[in-house]
């Protein structure tokens, strides 16, 4: 079932993204062909899929989780793009294929993460969306709170400023919560915000997603000492060749696997807060932690 409704979301929005990107006029090709590069590369979709069984869980219509699915990629794909870059972990390899910059130059990567940042907050903004105007206003900030300072940014600037160093597990969990966890939330309160949600739910399922976003980094750091770089589809060992301080550097492989399950553990009961059907989200919370790539 989760195999199922994973592939999906990842035929489903990725139609969404190449429709968007592919009306957009011929002004400038090699920032077009760039966008389409670093948005359509791939990938497990996590946050898209977020919307969606969020959203469908609280009986939101999937046509209105559309235009939000598409929004948060878009936020995900320029976060990568600019990660990549030299000045930031300075990786040649994303998904199996070229970084952006590698595959274009650095300042078309530049542009192409910033002009994807914005068509993410256009595509909520857009009308016709079904959407109450006011909601798409919520979505709006609650993506951009996600997305900036007090999040992925603020978390990516901690994560830079680390490098070298050797930070305790309070700061790292600090600096995780924001560079990986904060989007995940996002994903699903823009699908909380969509549904009008009551606060039983916003309460369950927020802490749902605050726990497997922590999980999620977590695995990452683990796969990125136990996986290959073909699996990966990035070079392997990149965080021990940065010399980041990670889960695993800081509690050991089997304190970090411990750590995982047991935030798996916190997303089921806060599922369990529910009286909905939320198999699905559970399957996903453990395919966090079995997860190879």
């Amino acid at each position: 079932m989760l195999k199922a409704a994973l592939s999906a979301c990842q035929s489903r929005v990725d139609a969404i993204l190449a429709s968007h990107l592919d009306v957009l006029p011929a002004t400038a090709p090699a920032l077009k062909a760039a966008m389409r590069h670093g948005a359509l590369i791939g990938g497990k979709r996590i946050r898209p899929f977020l919307v969606y069984a969020t959203g469908e869980l609280l009986g939101v219509d999937k046509a209105k989780l559309d235009r939000l699915a598409a929004a948060i990629e878009c936020i995900h794909a320029y976060s990568l793009i600019h990660d990549d870059l030299p000045a930031m972990d300075d990786d040649n390899l994303r998904r199996g294929k070229p970084t952006v910059h590698i595959a274009f130059d650095e300042a078309t990567a530049i542009l192409a993460g910033d002009a994807l940042q914005t068509l993410a907050f256009e595509i909520i903004a857009e009308p016709g969306s079904g959407l109450k105007p006011e909601l798409q206003v919520a979505m709006i900030a609650a993506l951009a709170r996600a997305s900036g300072y007090l999040g992925m940014c603020g978390g990516q600037a901690i994560d830079l400023a680390s490098e070298g160093k050797s930070i305790d597990l309070n700061s790292l969990t600090e600096l995780h919560n924001l560079k990986t966890g904060a989007l995940i939330r996002a994903a699903v309160e823009l699908a909380l915000i969509a549904a009008e949600a009551n606060e039983r739910d916003r309460s369950a399922l927020l802490g749902y997603a605050e726990a497997i976003g922590l999980a999620f980094q977590v695995q990452d750091d683990i796969l990125d000492i136990t996986s290959t770089t073909e699996e990966l589809g990035k070079p392997q060992g990149s965080d021990l060749d940065a010399n980041k301080s990670t889960y695993p550097k800081l509690l050991g492989l089997d304190g970090a696997r411990q750590t995982a399950d047991a935030l798996v553990a916190d997303a089921l009961s806060a599922l369990a807060k529910m009286p909905y059907n939320s198999q699905l989200l559970a399957d996903f919370a453990r395919y966090i932690v079995e997860r190879r790539v």
